[in-house]
């Protein structure tokens, strides 16, 4: 009779072992990539619009800092004072809601002269951690405790820079 070949099903029970042992190292590392990877696409997006409102108040004085949906629009553009096109249409809509590299995006005007951008997580410990805002002195600042919704121009000042 001959011997069959093959493997046992300890054998086999070892290398799906060794499997699972190596994803469970390697899985949260990589989440904590994917989240370092939405922060820095976060900031980015920040110093992004803050090139933007300073663009469009040079550009039109008169009518001040713009909002995201004005400062974004889709082609043609026409550098018109209601889509300028200074930033992706994806960035100045907030996708229409569902965010961009897992943050939501939003800017206000405070007071006549001022404006604030804000990026926060879409789901905090998920897909970020910090918050970050801006304002018209365009320094990216960062709040580690991150929130759902935009920061104060108060507590954005406040803040570390995010080279801090």
């Amino acid at each position: 009779m001959r011997k069959q070949k093959g493997f046992s099903l300890i054998e086999l029970l070892i290398v799906v072992a060794i499997i699972l042992i190596i994803a469970a190292i390697a899985i949260p590392n990589l989440l904590r990539a994917r989240i370092a990877a939405n922060e820095s696409a976060a900031a980015a997006s920040i110093r992004t619009i803050n090139t933007a409102e300073v663009s469009y108040v040079t550009a039109y004085p008169a009518t001040g800092y713009g909002a995201l949906a004005v400062l974004g629009g889709v082609g043609p553009c026409t550098a018109a004072i209601a889509t300028a096109c200074l930033i992706d249409n994806t960035l100045a809509t907030d996708n229409l809601g569902a965010g961009k590299s897992g943050y939501h995006y939003l800017t206000t005007a405070p007071t006549v002269g001022t404006y604030q951008a804000t990026a926060y997580p879409i789901t905090v410990n998920s897909t970020g951690v910090n918050s970050f805002c801006s304002i018209e002195d365009a320094v990216v600042r960062k709040q580690t405790a991150a929130t759902a919704g935009a920061i104060a121009h108060d507590t954005c000042v406040a803040l570390p820079s995010l080279g801090s």
